[in-house]
């Protein structure tokens, strides 16, 4: 059975941990306030630049042809970037992402296209470290841009495999990352970078509003030129912001959770303490007392 002293010291080491915890949750809820406003302001102009692009390409139809909406004929060579943390304490956040990528890699592409060969691209250090134990060959790996995130590097990252699939290396891109939904929800997603190709849903909604007699200055196609990389760039943008904001609400509610437990540990201590001790207490009196008689009866 413990003594006091080891319980004391236990409840002053839970104590401890408990505030680091806490310090850590609030870190996070204001990396999350940040993380938040930036995804508010992105998801608007992501949202719009893509029916922009929908209702263009579809004005355009066939007279238009660009590598980037290109469709290969034969699918051999498949990119995926799997965006991950680089840290963890972050409760079950790198596990679903990295094991949803994983599973949709081995159940989805490999037995729709049975001989087509798989390049990662990882953004944290998690990804690249659970991927590295695999046989799925690594072309780069970024770690640390979540410390400072910046457009440029969503720019780096897409141009290295916009440039492989112009010259035909990869014949599809493909993205996975954490949606943040909410505090309590992050969804684990996936979705198809190039070849680009018009949301079905949006450009059947907004069919009747495009006017095919419309004047493009200068013209259609340069404008198609310049918005179809622009539109690479801002949903690797959007990936990423939208994992660094899932992160910091999961590690929020991960501290916040840990948090509550050393205090409920700590409550525990306590009481088992208090038992311990009047037991000590008791115990002693029990001594004296029996100590008394005998010198009574000697």
């Amino acid at each position: 059975m413990p003594t006091p002293r080891d319980i004391r010291r236990r409840i002053a080491a839970v104590k401890n941990n408990a505030k680091i915890t806490q310090a850590m949750r609030m870190v996070a809820a204001s990396k999350l306030r940040r993380a938040q406003e930036k995804i508010w302001s992105n998801r608007p102009y992501s949202e719009k630049l893509e029916l922009v692009l929908s209702n263009l390409i579809n004005a355009v139809g066939e007279d238009y042809s660009s590598p980037l909406i290109q469709k290969h004929n034969e699918i051999k060579n498949i990119a995926a970037i799997v965006v991950a943390s680089d840290k963890g304490l972050c409760g079950s956040f790198n596990s679903n992402i990295l094991r949803f990528a994983h599973n949709y890699i081995k159940d989805e592409i490999i037995s729709k296209y049975p001989n087509v060969n798989i390049t990662l691209i990882t953004v944290g250090k998690k990804s690249f470290s659970y991927f590295n134990k695999t046989n799925i060959f690594i072309l780069k790996n970024y770690s640390g841009i979540f410390q400072k995130l910046e457009f440029s590097t969503a720019k780096e990252i897409i141009s290295l495999v916009t440039e492989k699939y112009i010259n035909g290396e990869f014949d599809k891109v493909m993205i996975f990352f954490n949606e943040f939904k909410n505090l309590l929800t992050q969804v684990p997603k996936m979705k198809n970078l190039l070849p680009i190709e018009p949301v079905k849903a949006v450009a059947e909604k907004n069919t009747s509003k495009i006017n095919l007699n419309y004047i493009f200055e200068p013209n259609k196609e340069l404008i198609l030129d310049t918005l179809l990389p622009l539109q690479l760039d801002i949903q690797t943008w959007s990936a990423l912001l939208e994992s660094n904001a899932a992160q910091q609400a999961a590690q929020m509610m991960a501290m916040e959770n840990a948090t509550n437990n050393a205090n409920d540990l700590i409550k525990y201590l306590e009481l088992v303490y208090n038992k311990v001790r009047q037991a000590s207490i008791t115990k002693e009196m029990l001594e004296i007392v029996s100590g008394a008689e005998a010198m009574k009866k000697a």
